[in-house]
């Protein structure tokens, strides 16, 4: 199991807490020191079942002076490399689980699916 995190986020670490409460084993990356590559992204949002828009942080892009791209397939690439290159804009914490399950593991829920598949 693989968590990406902040560690000064409180979704992140309530997400760790649950994982450690129910005796996980998981590899903790600090994808903002680490950032995922583009490929990486694409495997995450492939299990997700989602569009990179969807795992933006897309309020953080004005502090940051971003300016986004349009929400569509032709600017699907231009998502992608930009939370590459600036990985503030991914929801946290990503959760993959040992047989592929992936959450964004920001309620109880999520965290609960992704424990049990792990």
């Amino acid at each position: 199991m693989e968590i990406w995190l902040n560690p000064a986020c409180s979704k992140c670490r309530t997400a760790v807490s649950e994982l450690d409460a129910a005796g996980k084993d998981y590899v903790v990356r600090r994808y903002l020191d680490t950032p995922p590559t583009v490929a990486e992204l694409e495997d995450v949002l492939a299990r997700l079942a989602l569009e990179p828009w969807d795992i933006a942080r897309t309020a953080d892009a004005g502090k940051l002076g971003l300016a986004l791209p349009a929400k569509d397939e032709e600017h699907r690439g231009e998502w992608l490399e930009l939370m590459s290159t600036e990985p503030k804009l991914i929801q946290r914490p990503i959760i993959t689980a040992s047989d592929g399950t992936t959450v964004v593991g920001r309620d109880a829920a999520s965290v609960a699916k992704v424990i049990d598949a792990g």
